[in-house]
């Protein structure tokens, strides 16, 4: 049988449609999120496609068009984006995309009109969805659902940056706290032989103008360091030779970091360990040293200072005024780029030497009990993630013979306890609402009797029991030995990791805050007391779901670390989480932490009290699409507890 021309012509089209559908297929699975999509899914997505050109400088999308109604696919050419310059008149470019890039995700999830007009930049032909499939698309795949929230979290991160470059400017610095030690270390450090003088090595930090000095073999490997603090010491003693080498002044072993270290990594070692200097080294040679003074000019953040200045006070009064210099110094730390987590960290750290100098102060005045003991934190602070609004969370550990030496050390430490508890109240913790604190008789405990007190909690796993592991479990050493600490936490870690019904237990315990969002992916919002408006409480419905998942997860698979996002990195090391999952979920974390930082120094600076609860429609609309969906990464969370433990 002949076919006719009008079949031929037919068949002709009909080919050349399924070409142009197999092509579009292989373009896109060049480029993610549609490399990773499910074949029928991406089958979808090129069916509901148009393929749409513009001319070179045509706008694609623009803020008047009103609310957003198509996702694009850049195929061929260039696409920018131009906004209105905010000081000067025209227009700026944001940003440019490229092929294999989409646009405009965060208004096109927000509902609303794009911010920035997109142009154009060269002769460009996109790839355009209509809202409804893409609504379609992004509830049936979950690679492209992903990398659509990714890629407004990305933004937001853009725009974040972009905050913290300008209050940087305005500082007149141009670096922030995430800054590379490299970078900092401008110029060669000052280095010696072990065998060298001490007359000729001070000599030479005199001459290069340093503070210090590293004592190098002969593959440049630091081997010791001698700074002014050393020489002061030296004069002091008053009877030192010169000409004595420069070993047998110096200290042995300094602290060194990688160049790619940063400078949040610099401060927090020289907070910790009481340095002034650290070197870096690379391939265990000398590279470079770089010392408070630079990170003082670099951010004009005085951690170190500050933490030094705590552990130097002479009186509780002191402690009690440099309080109030930690809200400053968060505040200009988030003008210098510093995340919520390094923030966190950096409280606990602070509250860690005040704590300590509470205890010396406490044991000067009172008189040393003469028995050795530890001061334990639990909760927030045992995980080192305090915020500036925290209570007291604490114990005393010590060791014992039998039930009665531990009676007859306990009446020598309590009165003791109780006036470190009320000193630290007096310092802005918060005495405790449920008397979890060393006062507490019941909280001052031989090694023996937390051993015990633990054990019941595993065995028993009463409602009661279960609340106090979840406190108690997340204990963390702060002053005295950490041997007793480290035995406590190794044997919660065996005993759980042995009993599958408790930790069924903790997954339903882990269950009970559920976060805010509905079926419909709103949120959830309750009034509380007298409040005449509804809000989500970021702490207990947002943050609580990941802490509590995170520690089960951690104590039943034997990792012993406190910090959640520690033990969701852990988790995904140890491949007991997915890793994109675990990416997900501190992303969510993060935010969730960040957006309650923001609020405390918020109610802070209008003289309000703290408070964790939110309306969420004080949010503009692309962090409150980002707190949704942080919350929904809550929820995922205690779906796969749900999963695991077939609760």
């Amino acid at each position: 049988m002949v076919m006719s021309k009008m079949d031929a012509f037919a068949q002709a089209g009909k080919t050349a449609v399924l070409q142009n559908i197999h092509g579009t297929l292989q373009f896109l699975q060049r480029f993610p999120p549609f490399n990773q999509m499910e074949q029928a899914h991406l089958a979808y997505l090129v069916e509901q496609c148009q393929l749409r050109f513009f001319a070179a400088d045509e706008s694609i999308i623009k803020p008047s068009d009103g609310a957003v109604e198509h996702f694009y696919i850049v195929k061929q050419g260039r696409v920018v984006g131009e906004r209105p310059h905010s000081a000067r008149r025209g227009t700026e470019t944001t940003f440019e995309i490229t092929t294999g890039e989409c646009f405009p995700l965060a208004a096109l999830l927000g509902e609303r009109a794009t911010r920035t007009e997109h142009l154009a930049a060269e002769d460009t032909f996109c790839l355009q969805l209509n809202k409804q499939a893409f609504i379609r698309l992004f509830a049936l795949s979950e690679p492209f659902r992903d990398f659509a929230l990714r890629g407004v979290s990305s933004l937001l991160d853009q725009v974040n940056l972009q905050v913290q470059r300008r209050a940087v400017e305005s500082l007149g610095n141009q670096y922030s706290l995430n800054t590379r030690l490299g970078e900092l270390a401008m110029r060669h450090p000052v280095s010696c032989g072990r065998q060298t003088p001490l007359r000729e090595a001070v000599k030479l930090m005199h001459e290069q103008q340093v503070g210090s000095i590293v004592i190098v073999d002969e593959h440049r490997t630091p081997q010791g360091i001698f700074t002014l603090r050393d020489l002061r010491q030296v004069v002091a003693d008053g009877n030192c030779d010169f000409t004595r080498a420069i070993e047998q002044h110096m200290t042995q072993a300094p602290f060194y970091l990688s160049p790619q270290a940063t400078a949040f990594d610099a401060a927090i070692a020289m907070t910790e360990r009481h340095i002034a200097h650290v070197c870096l080294v690379e391939d265990r040679r000398l590279c470079g040293v770089v010392s408070e003074r630079d990170l003082f000019s670099l951010q004009r953040v005085d951690l170190v200072h500050l933490a030094r200045t705590i552990r130097n006070a002479p009186r509780l009064e002191t402690l009690v005024n440099l309080r109030g210099e930690i809200g400053q110094l968060v505040d200009r730390m988030l003008a210098h780029g510093a995340s919520s987590t390094q923030i966190t960290h950096i409280i606990t750290l602070l509250n860690d030497h005040t704590v300590c100098r509470v205890i010396e102060l406490a044991m000067e005045e009172k008189g040393d009990p003469g028995i050795a003991f530890s001061w334990l934190c639990f909760g927030s602070e045992g995980r080192r993630e305090q915020t500036l609004h925290t209570d007291q969370d604490n114990g005393i550990l010590f060791e014992a013979r039998d039930a009665a030496h531990a009676a007859e050390i306990r009446g020598k430490l309590l009165p003791l306890a109780h006036h470190i508890n009320q000193s630290l109240a007096q310092c802005g913790f918060t005495l405790c609402k449920g008397n979890i604190m060393a006062g507490n008789p019941e909280l001052c405990l031989s090694r023996a009797e937390w051993a015990r007190r633990f054990a019941k909690f595993i065995r028993e796993a009463t409602p009661q029991s279960l609340l106090g592991s979840s406190i108690y479990f997340d204990l963390r050493r702060v002053w005295g030995d950490e041997q007793g600490c480290e035995h406590l936490r190794q044997g919660i870690l065996d005993q759980v990791a042995d009993n599958r019904i408790f930790q069924r237990m903790l997954a339903d315990n882990a269950l009970r805050n559920r976060p805010p969002v509905g079926r419909f992916r709103d949120f959830v919002l309750t009034r509380q007391g007298s409040d005449k408006t509804a809000t989500l409480d970021l702490k207990v419905q947002g943050l609580t779901p990941f802490v509590d998942g995170a520690r089960l997860l951690a104590l039943a698979n034997g990792i012993g670390a406190n910090n959640t996002l520690e033990r969701l990195r852990q988790l995904v090391a140890k491949e007991v989480i997915d890793r994109l999952d675990g990416a997900a979920y501190e992303e969510a974390y993060h935010f969730i932490q960040q957006t309650r930082m923001q609020q405390h120094q918020l109610q802070t600076r209008q003289n309000l009290p703290y408070s964790n609860r939110l309306d969420p429609s004080t949010l503009n609309d692309l962090d409150r699409r980002i707190l949704r969906e942080s919350l929904r990464q809550a929820q995922r969370l205690q779906t796969s507890l749900t999963l695991r433990y077939q609760l």
